[in-house]
């Protein structure tokens, strides 16, 4: 009976005391503070002894979506479809493609390479109230836990993780509407926003079996660019940016443009369409290459029109000030010349840091393009190789263009004025925009007969001109050039004041 007396008395006292402690740190420490730490001793005690890491990936980073997140749904979306019980659906704007993820509290298991690997979709929702800028129906955050276990660490974080983010972009790249981005004016860029680019849908119908161009040149071009989308570890070998340039030059009407958009849809790659008149200077220029994503198309058309590169820049600029200078002085005007402060800025350096230097780096798998109808105009140092990898001539229409029209616009692959048309298009330039034009059929009366009709009269009538055109420039070539008829008119009526001053001496 004592020994269990004492027994008892030992506990009340080790109770006191851990009370008496207890109150001390309460006293010394805020509770909130006491808890944190015991949280953390605990969740050490736990991660010591589970055999299991985990990795978290949260939907946003601040206040931008995170793009791991984005393709890891993606990625999950397309396993889910035959394990989970629980599926989200919406549909892709503009495409109308159905798309399903993973829903809420779902659990899916993955085998890689012999690991067993586990993602959970989870969600949270911030204690107290929360202000959210994202149209969400309440401010819960979700995100994605992977588990695997910890010999397992290596391979998941070294090869696991890279090949569910590429997978993930890969679908993403399928599954959404292309879009065509063009650059805001800078005065926009400070805007609670702060979009340097604006977008729209891209859904041009071009691809390289409606591209009106030899088959030989297109299947060149197909070749390269289908090297370029597999060449990440050549690129990686020979210590290159993962870029390529392409250089589009050609009378207009030959389909520039229209190339752009076979490449893009080819690709599967969005469309960056760059205004440089725009762009105030070479800072700008660099904060718009930095906002571009990977996958993606960077094109400067009419590039000879778009700003002066040249080395005679700053004299037309100071030619011009001095005149418009003189014209404010003459017209009583005190800001003469004040238009100069809205001027592109941007320099061929800075271009050339673009397209070629350390900022061209920043991001991978990227196709710059310039497009000229004046291939003459522009530097050689813009164009070189390795800037401008592959130069493609946009021609006038040849035979084998024709026929890729034909087929386009009236079904046909055959026909009795296939001939006569083939012989009359290497004597005429006509582009492939006015072949097109005539092969259209206005109604639905007008057949492919009288379209290939019209065709071979315009054909007639622009070797006519063309014609006339050339004994035009012959003569102006000549000896007296133009002026070779009002010469002969000048010499007449002089003759003829020579013979009526002489009649009337006599």
């Amino acid at each position: 009976m004592e020994a269990v007396r004492e027994y008892w008395i030992q506990i009340s006292s080790a109770i006191a005391s851990f009370m008496f402690v207890w109150a001390t740190l309460q006293d010394l420490y805020p509770i909130q503070m006491v808890r944190y730490q015991l949280e953390r001793v605990w969740c050490k005690v736990e991660a010591y002894f589970d055999p299991y890491v985990h990795i978290r990936f949260n939907e946003y980073i601040g206040y931008r979506r995170s793009e791991a997140f984005a393709a890891i749904e993606t990625y999950l979306g397309s396993k889910s479809i035959s394990q989970a019980k629980e599926l989200k659906g919406h549909v892709v704007k503009h495409t109308q493609n159905l798309v399903l993820t993973m829903g809420e509290a779902e659990d899916l298991r993955e085998i890689f390479r012999g690991r067993k690997l586990w993602w959970a979709s989870r969600k949270t929702k911030p204690e107290g109230q929360a202000i959210s800028f994202y149209p969400q129906s309440d401010t819960a955050r979700r995100y994605y836990k992977l588990t695997f276990r910890k010999e397992d660490r290596e391979v998941v974080t070294g090869e696991y993780l890279s090949y569910v983010l590429e997978q993930g972009k890969a679908m993403q790249l399928r599954s959404q509407q292309r879009r065509l981005y063009t650059n805001n004016p800078s005065s926009q860029w400070y805007d609670c926003k702060k979009n340097l680019w604006s977008h729209v849908a891209f859904q041009h119908p071009s691809t390289f079996d409606t591209l009106a161009m030899d088959s030989a040149k297109k299947a060149e071009i197909v070749k390269d660019l289908t090297a370029f989308s597999e060449g990440r570890e050549y690129y990686e070998r020979v210590g290159k940016a993962w870029k390529r340039g392409y250089l589009l030059h050609g009378p207009p009407g030959t389909g520039k443009s229209t190339m752009i958009a076979a490449i893009a849809n080819f690709m599967k790659y969005d469309i960056y369409d760059l205004e440089l008149t725009a762009v105030m200077d070479n800072m700008e220029l660099r904060k718009l290459l930095t906002e571009t994503s990977s996958k993606s198309i960077i094109v400067i058309e009419d590039i000879d029109c778009s700003i002066d590169l040249t080395g005679d820049r700053k004299k037309k600029r100071s030619s011009s000030n001095s005149a418009t200078s003189a014209a404010g002085q003459f017209l009583g005007l005190e800001k003469a010349g004040s238009n100069d402060q809205n001027e592109s800025k941007v320099t061929l350096s800075g271009l050339l840091n673009f397209i070629d230097g350390l900022w061209s780096a920043c991001g991978s798998e990227r196709i710059i393009i310039f497009t000229t109808n004046h291939l003459d105009r522009l530097d050689p140092a813009l164009i070189r190789r390795g800037r401008m990898d592959l130069h493609i001539e946009m021609s006038y229409c040849t035979f084998e263009a024709f026929k890729v029209l034909a087929k386009n616009y009236t079904g046909l692959e055959s026909h009795a004025l296939f001939d006569k048309i083939g012989r009359m298009l290497p004597e005429v330039e006509m582009s492939p925009a006015d072949v097109a034009e005539q092969l259209m059929a206005r109604s639905k009366h007008v057949d492919a007969d009288e379209c290939l009709g019209g065709l071979v009269r315009a054909l007639e009538a622009a070797k006519i001109k063309q014609r006339a055109e050339k004994g035009k420039k012959r003569r102006e070539e000549r000896p007296g050039g133009s002026n070779r008829p009002l010469n002969r008119i000048r010499n007449i009526l002089g003759w003829k004041r020579q013979k009526s001053s002489s009649e009337n001496k006599s």
